[in-house]
């Protein structure tokens, strides 16, 4: 859907290639709420023309969290860089505009349950031959196929099920779930990773193809080698609170002035750096402290060093001794301190996004830097609909498929 040099066939201004590595492509995000959502907007923090597709209720997304005036402010977010539409798709005729749409579009990322595409006559057989070269990502909770493939499913009950609530939490206490989207952020990378991959394989077999993905797989798939390690010892995660069963010291611990300090030593240097720092210089000459692992069964014994010791300073003293030890220490942010860190501020964390309808909106910037062709964000999450009529009106029409040939 790319139009002559110079700007994008629904109106968005073309960046010089150096400037947006995925300019040219365009992106159908059909998804809604979190995983999906966040994978386009990725994809279009570098130059990926993204078409929001809404049903007329609008996407969930629109509904959550706080707001200024009315204005939700976690849309403006997630859906930055995005181009609404909105196709009510069980209605044909919106449904023969989306396959329009795709019939020009690089990708389509969509959530709904396996079947609903189909449904609509909108399956990957049908826009395969509107668009044999389109790349399709699926994201659910538990995939396309699977005794549990038609269940519904978000988020949370991927890290229920993928063992993180169960090594979450304090010892003897209960499961816990992180405080945000964990896994349909971790969905949501995957998900703009295979894309990326798939396009890249499109240069090669020359041809589209689906990508499944599920959020319980990718978040299973994170969390490190505990499959692995019960099916070969049979060994369970415990739930060590912030503990690690890994290494040792690690952890939160209070200062004087009711402040906290996050201590992270898994490499050997640095734990016996924290142990000498605190006075107890002898517990790294113990055989146990060589290894990670024996750190870690004796962790009670290094708290019980680093916790008085901590608990003694205010936490400007503990950073500044563990920094001049150089022992790896952080403090325990919460919100108004990172805007306010130094060094998040030097590397230009947030930036304020023009918007049509707050004036600006603050918010996270790009979350990686490229040397040659950085990222960037143009305007933050529309209003409902507010491109339905450029992104519709500049899309040529799709050939029929067979059934709508005949009918």
């Amino acid at each position: 859907m790319t139009s002559p040099r110079g700007r994008t066939a629904v109106g968005r201004p073309a960046v010089p290639a150096p400037a947006a590595p995925l300019a040219g492509l365009t992106v159908i995000d059909a998804s809604t709420l979190f995983a999906g959502p966040f994978a386009a907007r990725l994809l279009g923090d570098f130059g990926a023309e993204i078409i929001k597709v809404e049903q007329p209720s609008g996407d969930p997304l629109r509904r959550f969290g706080h707001a200024v005036r009315d204005v939700p402010l976690l849309w403006k977010v997630l859906s930055r860089n995005k181009k609404s539409v909105v196709l009510d798709l069980h209605e044909p005729g919106d449904a023969q505009r989306f396959r329009r749409l795709a019939a020009g579009a690089d990708a389509l990322i969509e959530n709904f349950r396996p079947g609903t595409l189909e449904r609509w006559g909108l399956g990957p057989e049908v826009l395969a031959e509107v668009n044999p070269r389109l790349v399709l990502a699926r994201v659910t909770a538990f995939g396309q196929d699977g005794p549990y493939a038609h269940r519904p499913g978000f988020g949370t009950l991927a890290e229920a099920m993928s063992g993180l609530a169960a090594m979450s939490g304090e010892p003897g206490g209960p499961p816990a779930l992180p405080a945000f989207p964990l896994g349909d952020a971790v969905a949501g990378l995957h998900a703009a990773l295979a894309v990326l991959i798939a396009l890249r394989a499109r240069d090669v077999i020359g041809t589209g193809q689906v990508a499944d993905i599920a959020i319980t797989e990718t978040l299973i798939g994170s969390l490190g080698a505990q499959l692995t390690v019960y099916e070969h010892l049979g060994l369970k995660p415990e739930r060590v609170g912030n503990r690690s069963n890994n290494s040792a010291p690690r952890g939160v611990y209070r200062c004087a002035d009711d402040r906290w300090v996050a201590v992270s030593a898994p490499a050997h240097p640095v734990a016996e750096r924290v142990v000498r720092l605190v006075g107890r210089p002898d517990l790294g000459d113990e055989p146990w402290f060589a290894t990670g692992v024996g750190r870690a069964e004796h962790r009670e014994l290094i708290d019980d060093a680093i916790r008085p010791w901590i608990a003694a300073r205010r936490r400007d003293e503990v950073m500044d001794a563990f920094e001049a030890a150089e022992a790896a220490v952080a403090p325990i942010y919460e919100v108004d301190d990172v805007l306010a860190d130094p060094q998040f501020r030097a590397r230009g964390l947030t930036v304020d996004v023009p918007d049509a309808e707050l004036g600006s909106v603050r918010m996270p910037g790009v979350p990686f830097r490229l040397s040659a062709t950085p990222g960037r964000i143009d305007w933050a999450g529309p209003p409902i609909g507010a491109h339905t009529e450029d992104v519709c009106g500049s899309v040529a029409p799709a050939r029929p498929t067979a059934g709508e040939a005949g009918a």
